[in-house]
């Protein structure tokens, strides 16, 4: 028990400040309101801390029920999200007297429900890391989701935001069912429900539990291949990616643009989390699934790259843009995880592109949408913002700095040398080829190239075109908490894009996170070694 609740330190210190958040919502005084973005912050920079200097717990297991683990991936995903968190934080940073909103984010008495939610879903993308049983991995899986179908609904009170956040609920509730599913059947054809085997921290090896990994050594059968089918197709949802991602444009739209940022991470981080645990325990720890289900993912990779930047390309509004944008990325990321389940490519390799993609994305995404909640937009209606391309003309002329970082942003977002996107493009690139997926590679290169139709787009509206008379921006009302994050992501995408030494520090942390150690599980009622255990 003792093990278990330091295993859990951080996830139970950002639920009580969450639940501190919510007290705070109830109160009549806006200066008590406005103190829950600051407990926000120090509760996720805490979180931070502890997975860089690894001060909650040791690598292993928690406990007799293996439910839980730390790992070095469950510490690189837990490091990114409390750092991308923090920056979400400032761009959601109230900015009235009475703290009833932001820049472009209207939450009016509710301040202190909103970043209780935002850490709600922190924690659920934190146990869904460290997770190593179905129905813990269900449950943190709509942690992270539940609370952004409300954060959607109250980040401005606008009928298209309550409409966005109606279609969410009503499209992640069927995922659900799906998830739901998937693992009742992968429960019922296995008899367990713990995905992989372990050892305590002490090092006692854990014997006597049967696990997924173990069951699917010998070879999955029909009705496990339909269970990883179905949960595919839940986990599409969460990272919008075919075919459960047509909702994202709509609720991209509808959203604040804070809050559309953080549906751009957070619950996509859980969806392709949980994905490759799935497949790490269907392919019976060495990621030799099944041919089908191989040839599936390949399958999934090319019609949601295609979908998300074909679309892309005749959108009028940047936000619709990027949500398309983010389609798109689910589909270069799925590049990776064929390469991974592909049998030619070195498994590390691939999954550190995966891994050090998904966080480039998350930190890239801040810059971009931190300048459109900046820019004014055309209406004054409350969480308000620059949306559509006529909204944006000329504005990057006015204000320069902001425009440079929307550039940045989405020179990155195309893959230009130089920036973050570029190295991650590269590493999702590598391991396909080693997998001899040549088709594949040539596909998200071409995909990469239409991309930079519509992000080229963007930056020729900041620039190019003539300003609208309306929209005017003066410095004065920029926030220096969202100029904070915008600089910070900005920064971090040149950084990380051009300077080598801290492009090789990101690169081996993710290498660290990507290395499982894996080996072929013992025979059934045999225990499990402890070299193979409690590395994912």
């Amino acid at each position: 028990m003792v093990l278990l609740m330091k295993t859990l330190l951080p996830e139970l210190m950002l639920t009580i400040v969450a639940s501190i958040c919510f007290l705070l919502g109830t109160s009549k005084q806006p200066a008590l309101r406005r103190t829950a973005p600051i407990l926000t912050i120090l509760a996720l920079a805490v979180a931070l801390i502890s997975q860089l200097t690894f001060v909650f717990g040791t690598p292993g297991v928690a406990g007799p029920w293996q439910s839980l683990e730390i790992s070095e991936l469950s510490r690189y995903i837990k490091l990114a999200t409390a750092a991308i968190g923090i920056l979400l934080t400032l761009l959601a940073w109230p900015t009235t007297s009475d703290g009833s909103a932001g820049r472009a984010v209207y939450f009016g008495t509710e301040c202190g429900e909103f970043f209780g939610l935002l850490l709600l879903s922190v924690v659920g993308l934190f146990l869904v890391a460290g997770a190593n049983d179905i129905m813990l991995l269900f449950l943190a899986i709509e942690l992270s989701s539940i609370p952004t179908y409300i954060m959607v609904s109250i980040s401005r009170p606008l009928p298209v935001a309550q409409e966005a956040g109606v279609k969410y609920f009503f499209l992640g509730a069927m995922a659900a069912a799906l998830m739901l599913l998937g693992f009742s059947y992968l429960y019922g054809t296995t008899g367990t429900v713990y995905l992989h085997g372990g050892v305590d921290s002490d090092g006692t090896v854990m014997t006597g539990v049967d696990t997924v990994m173990r069951a699917m050594s010998a070879g999955p059968n029909d009705w496990q291949k339909l269970a990883v089918v179905v949960l595919l197709a839940g986990f599409s949802f969460k990272m919008t990616a075919f075919p459960l991602q047509v909702y994202a444009a709509d609720v991209y739209q509808g959203a604040a643009t804070p809050v559309t940022a953080l549906l751009s991470y957070i619950p996509k981080a859980a969806g392709f989390v949980a994905m490759l645990k799935v497949l790490y325990a269907f392919g019976g720890s060495s990621w030799q699934i099944s041919p089908d289900i191989a040839h599936l993912i390949w399958w999934l990779a090319v019609l949601t790259m295609c979908f998300g930047n074909v679309l892309g390309l005749i959108q009028s509004n940047v936000k619709r843009v990027f949500a398309y944008s983010s389609i798109a990325h689910s589909g270069y990321m799925l590049v990776g995880v064929a390469a991974l389940v592909s049998g030619g490519a070195s498994p590390s390799d691939a999954l550190r592109g995966v891994l050090f993609y998904l966080a480039a994305y998350g930190l890239t995404n801040i810059a971009a949408f931190g300048v459109l909640a900046v820019l004014p937009g055309s209406t004054n209606q409350p969480g308000s913002s620059a949306e559509t391309y006529d909204e944006i003309a000329g504005l990057g002329r006015q204000n320069v700095g902001l425009g440079l970082a929307m550039s940045v942003a989405c020179f990155s977002l195309i893959g230009i040398p130089l920036t973050v996107g570029f190295v991650g493009k590269v590493l999702l690139i590598e391991p396909a080829l080693q997998g001899k997926l040549f088709g594949l590679v040539v596909i998200l290169v071409i995909n990469s190239a239409i991309s930079a139709g519509y992000y080229l787009r963007i930056i020729a509206a900041l620039f190019l075109r003539p300003a609208s008379t309306t929209a005017v921006l003066p410095r004065a009302t920029a926030p220096l908490p969202v100029l904070g994050a915008i600089i910070a992501s900005a920064a971090g995408v040149l950084l990380l894009g051009a300077v080598v030494p801290l492009a090789d520090m990101t690169i081996t942390r993710a290498a660290q996170a990507a290395d499982l150690n894996t080996v072929n599980p013992p025979p059934a009622n045999q225990p499990i070694t402890a070299s193979g255990a409690g590395q994912f």
